[in-house]
C-alpha cells in the first residue's frame, strides 16, 4: 500500500473527480470529502468521507478525525486540494438573496479555510512533504458582473493561501487558477439569464468557440506540476504555468 496521501474536496464531478482519478492511477491513497463521489473513483485506494461543506458547524469534527487518522498512518507525504465550489447565486449587488450569498461564501471560502485549519493543526509538527493546493480562478482578480459572491470568495481563497505560507514555513501552500474547464459549473453559468448574470455571453462564448478544456487534461497537468513537481509556497499558479 502506498504511503502518499491526498485529500480532495468535491469529487462527484468535474475537476475534483478528474484530479482524484489521476492520483489514484499514480498510486496515491486518496480520500474524497463531500456529499458524493463519482463512480469511476471506485478503488481500494479511494474512500469518501461524507460531509456537506455547507454544514459548517459539523465540518471541524469530521476534518479533525480525518486528518488525525492519516497522521497515525505515518504517510511520507500528504497533499490537500481544496477544490469544491459552487457558482451560485447569480445576481448583481443590490439584488442578491442574503441567505444564498452567505451559503455560497460558506462553501467557497469558509469551508476551505476550515479544511486548511484542520490540516495545518494536524500536520504542523510532522516533518514530511505537506502541500495545500487551493483551486482558485481568474475571478479572484477580475470582477465578473453577476458573479460577485464567487469573485469575493476566490479573492479570499488566494489571501488564505498567502496567510498560510507566511505563518507556516513547513507547509507549502499555493493557489491554482486552472483556466476554463468543461465542468457542470460552466453549464450552470451558461444557463443564466443576462439579467441575473450580465457576463453570461462570455461563458456562452467559451462553449461556442470550443475553448473549454476537458477536466482530465487540466487534472493531469495539476498533478504532474503541483502535486509531484517542485513548487514555490505562497505562489498563485495559472494554467499557462502548468
Amino acid at each position: 500500500m502506498t504511503d502518499r496521501y491526498a485529500v480532495v474536496t468535491g469529487v462527484s464531478s468535474g475537476l475534483g473527480e478528474a484530479i482524484a482519478a489521476n492520483l489514484i492511477a499514480r498510486g496515491f491513497e486518496v480520500v474524497g470529502v463531500g456529499r458524493a463521489s463519482a463512480a469511476r473513483l471506485a478503488s481500494a485506494s479511494f474512500r469518501l468521507v461524507v460531509a456537506d461543506l455547507a454544514e459548517l458547524d459539523q465540518l471541524p469534527a469530521k476534518l479533525d478525525e480525518l486528518f488525525g487518522e492519516i497522521v497515525t498512518r505515518r504517510p511520507s507525504s500528504i497533499v490537500v486540494i481544496n477544490n469544491a465550489a459552487t457558482a451560485g447565486p447569480a445576481g448583481t449587488m443590490g439584488d442578491l438573496d442574503a441567505s444564498a450569498a452567505a451559503a455560497s461564501l460558506g462553501v467557497n471560502l469558509v469551508a476551505p479555510l476550515m479544511v486548511a485549519n484542520a490540516f495545518v493543526r494536524a500536520f504542523r509538527n510532522v516533518d514530511i512533504d505537506r502541500r495545500l493546493i487551493n483551486v482558485s480562478s481568474g475571478a479572484a482578480v477580475r470582477p465578473i458582473p453577476g458573479s460577485g459572491t464567487y469573485n469575493v470568495a476566490k479573492a479570499g481563497l488566494e489571501m488564505l493561501t498567502s496567510v498560510i505560507a507566511a505563518e507556516h514555513s513547513g507547509v507549502i501552500a499555493i493557489a491554482i487558477r486552472p483556466g476554463i474547464i468543461d465542468t457542470p459549473m460552466q453549464t450552470f453559468l451558461r444557463a443564466q439569464s443576462e439579467e441575473q448574470l450580465p457576463a453570461v455571453g462570455m461563458f456562452r462564448g467559451f462553449h461556442e468557440s470550443r475553448r473549454l478544456v476537458a477536466p482530465d487534461v487540466t487534472a493531469a497537468k495539476i498533478v504532474e506540476r503541483l502535486v509531484i513537481g517542485t513548487i514555490e509556497t505562497g505562489r498563485v499558479y495559472t494554467y499557462d504555468a502548468l
